[in-house]
């Protein structure tokens, strides 16, 4: 981050100095919320959670080296005494920002593929300055702050994921680091249990191209009908992305390799270049077309947009993640997170992948689908059975709409039991997908059959 004197820091945050020695000493970051983490001169950020609070830690990151302690009470280190010292982290990265003019910002929001689509695009936009973008799915209240910090007075462009649990989270993240770009990917059904319905969710990853400013773009997907819709809410110029021929930037002859790697031509305004994915499903495609068109926008050449591409690999954990043992068995490890709509690229992925092969899944119950919940289970219970699977093992106790459209699929009650259950059934080059909602915690089981260890 942009260094800070303590002084400033409470000035920005409206907080005041507690057992500060010298309030000229600077804040040079990281700003961390994990004690561990802390060295010399990071803000460490108090807050309290459900397990621990971090005020019991305060004494331990200022021995690291943090400079002081953003917090809501006197702790054993420096501090700088907030109400709400999540509040407080937020307006700390709306001030840093507001000291980086030349920096652009931006935003990525949609029901599935934003971590993806941001990885790429943080690819593509650092071949044309320093770039600062979160690892994994930093997206929320606290990690989208917490990444803005992570700017420097180099920086020329954030590229920010933004997650959307119910209508105005977007909106709020967006008044943290104002985006001068704003893309759209998708009106999907994760968290419909939450948001009631699809047309809340639109209104929820609408308020991305709200917050954009005249001179600024929305990048809308032209494939999606309730995306599309999106540019009667902006002033800011709109341009779209898909396989539509309306599009902008779309995919033209598109085909999937033996492995389920997509090859398409990039279109774009300013010219054509081949692209060949090493990213997994023909889902990928509709992510790099987000990124190119955005990286269009920055002003990058179609050439070198497809280029990057191309080299692209996949940096964020348990997302389409192919793995093959040392025996021929291939593991997808897709167990980050699922939807319904996810859920069926994955199997789409996995018929591609796993052609001419025993295929397997090991999949769980989908969450936060409210009344619906269990028609769309069944509804995965029946996508898997209709796959063509040597097995369908189905973990957890909620299971039972599940099963219900899979009436032949394997219930184990735990991932451990998964392990185990695969471990006695594969051989080589069988293909085996992980797939499930992020509590079910199926990485476990992809990581045990890699390893080997089925306990």
């Amino acid at each position: 981050m942009i260094p800070l004197p303590l002084a400033r820091v409470a000035e920005i945050t409206s907080g005041a100095l507690h057992g500060v020695a010298d309030p000229a000493a600077v804040v040079r970051g990281p700003v961390v919320i994990d004690s561990r983490a802390a060295g010399p001169g990071s803000l460490f950020v108090a807050l309290k959670g459900e397990r621990a609070d971090g005020h019991d830690f305060a004494r331990q990151a200022h021995d690291a080296g943090a400079v002081a302690v953003l917090a809501t009470r006197p702790v054993e280190a420096p501090a700088v005494i907030v109400a709400d010292p999540l509040a407080a982290l937020a307006s700390l990265a709306t001030a840093v920002l507001s000291e980086l003019p030349a920096a652009t910002v931006v935003g990525v929001t949609g029901s599935a593929g934003k971590t993806t689509t941001k990885d790429l695009l943080a690819g593509l936009a650092a071949r044309l300055g320093p770039t600062v973008a979160p690892v994994g799915s930093y997206n929320n209240e606290i990690g989208h702050p917490l990444t803005v910090l992570k700017a420097e007075e180099d920086t020329r462009f954030l590229v920010l994921e933004l997650s959307a649990r119910n209508v105005g989270h977007v909106a709020y993240l967006a008044r943290i680091a104002p985006p001068r770009i704003g893309v759209v990917l998708n009106v999907g059904t994760a968290h419909l249990g939450i948001f009631g319905g699809k047309e809340a969710i639109a209104r929820a990853k609408g308020e991305l191209v709200e917050a954009l400013p005249a001179d600024g773009v929305a990048v809308l997907n032209a494939d999606d009908p309730l995306v599309r819709a999106m540019a009667g809410r902006t002033g800011a110029r709109v341009t779209y992305f898909g396989r539509s021929p309306e599009a902008h930037v779309r995919a033209e002859d598109e085909t999937l390799d033996a492995a389920g790697r997509a090859s398409f031509t990039l279109r774009t305004p300013s010219g054509a270049a081949p692209v060949r994915l090493r990213l997994y499903g023909a889902h990928a495609v509709d992510n790099a077309l987000a990124a190119a068109a955005a990286a269009h926008e920055l002003g990058l050449p179609a050439a070198e947009i497809a280029e990057e591409l191309s080299a692209a690999e996949p940096r964020s954990r348990w997302r389409m993640e192919v793995t093959e043992r040392p025996d021929g068995v291939t593991v997808i490890n897709d167990a980050y997170n699922a939807n319904p709509d996810s859920m069926r690229a994955a199997f789409r992925s996995l018929a591609a992948i796993g052609e001419g092969r025993r295929r397997f899944a090991v999949i769980a119950a989908l969450r936060e689908l409210g009344e619906d919940s269990r028609a769309l289970n069944e509804d995965v219970g029946r996508l898997a059975a209709g796959a063509g699977l040597e097995a369908v093992v189905v973990v957890g106790e909620d299971a039972e709409p599940v099963l219900a459209g899979a009436p032949g699929a394997i219930h184990v009650p735990d991932v451990s039991a998964a392990a185990r259950e695969l471990s006695d059934r594969l051989a080589p080059g069988d293909v085996v997908l992980v797939k499930g909602p992020r509590a079910a915690g199926l990485e476990r089981v992809a990581e045990a059959i890699l390893g080997g260890d089925t306990r």
